[in-house]
């Protein structure tokens, strides 16, 4: 299923179904998306606090099911990422979401949304910049790009001329998955894990040392689940390597014993996650990846 394409003058409903944000960067958020030319309309609870979350989860999850029932709204957008997604899991309506098909956005702590979304669905999701992101040029560009005009084919690729590097063969073609490595590794063993079998699996992080980026990883090899994988995508993982490694593996040498030896085409250096700038790439989509030049083909529109 898609959600209808995303034009001037629409209603973009903003939800915070994680950690909280200050009010002042929600009301500066809603500005900038006023400015572009959206309609806006706020989730009743988005200002709540409950310790590190933002709001009771029955109030974060009743905001995410009244913008799937709003006929006036046409795309859901996240506020923020954080902690307190994956909580929300066992409260949400699937059948709710199936009947009222939208465009839903957002990354980090959304991953697991993003993916159960499309898993319970068959809805294509977007890991793109939320509310609180930084919209650069480019970074607005592949927003606004994908939500509006993916009805057509077209292909996504690192933008300002960053380079990509590939691995393991130069084509892979298979769905699209994934997200927030940390996220990916929270919910398996649970009904909400990642389907990745036969699938292209991205992968980002933020601030997590080498160490821990090699336990994650060597935790989804010994569930299996990387040894599933059609192909990996390597996306940004920012702040997550040392300036002297004295005692410590390199990144570089992490995926290359973790992720490179399972000899299946690899994708790196993608720019998506959490800095930028930031690549919207569609979660559930049929993708044909030429690793060698950096481009990722859409094989079907993302919205209709």
């Amino acid at each position: 299923m898609l959600g209808k394409k995303l034009e001037k003058g629409d209603t973009i409903g903003i939800v915070s179904p994680s950690s909280s944000e200050e009010p002042k960067k929600i009301e500066e958020s809603i500005k900038f998306l006023q400015n572009l030319g959206f309609n806006v309309k706020s989730g009743k609870h988005i200002y709540d606090r409950w310790g590190y979350l933002a709001g009771k989860d029955k109030d974060r999850v009743q905001d995410l099911m009244d913008m799937f029932l709003d006929k006036e709204v046409n795309t859901i957008l996240c506020i923020r990422g954080g902690y307190g997604a994956m909580r929300l899991l066992p409260l949400i309506d699937f059948d709710i979401i199936e009947k009222n098909p939208k465009i839903f956005a957002g990354f980090s702590d959304i991953t697991t949304l993003l993916n159960n979304i499309y898993q319970e669905c068959n809805l294509i999701t977007f890991h793109s910049p939320m509310c609180n992101s930084q919209f650069d040029s480019s970074t607005l560009k592949s927003f606004l790009d994908t939500l509006m005009f993916g009805y057509n084919l077209f292909t996504i690729e690192n933008t300002d001329n960053i380079p990509t590097d590939y691995f393991n063969g130069e084509y892979v073609k298979g769905e699209l998955v994934g997200g927030n490595l940390s996220l990916i590794c929270s919910t398996l063993g649970t009904p909400y894990a990642i389907n990745t079998k036969d699938k292209i699996l991205f992968m980002e992080e933020v601030e997590e040392e080498p160490y821990k980026i090699d336990r994650m990883l060597t935790h989804l090899s010994l569930s299996g689940i990387l040894q599933q994988c059609r192909g990996f995508i390597i996306g940004q993982f920012k702040g997550c390597e040392f300036s002297k490694y004295k005692e410590s593996l390199t990144l570089s040498e992490i995926f290359e014993d973790r992720i490179l030896s399972l000899r299946k085409p690899t994708l790196t250096n993608f720019q998506s996650g959490h800095s930028y700038p930031k690549i919207t790439i569609p979660i559930g989509a049929e993708v044909e990846i030429d690793l060698k030049n950096g481009k990722i083909h859409l094989s079907e529109p993302v919205v209709r």
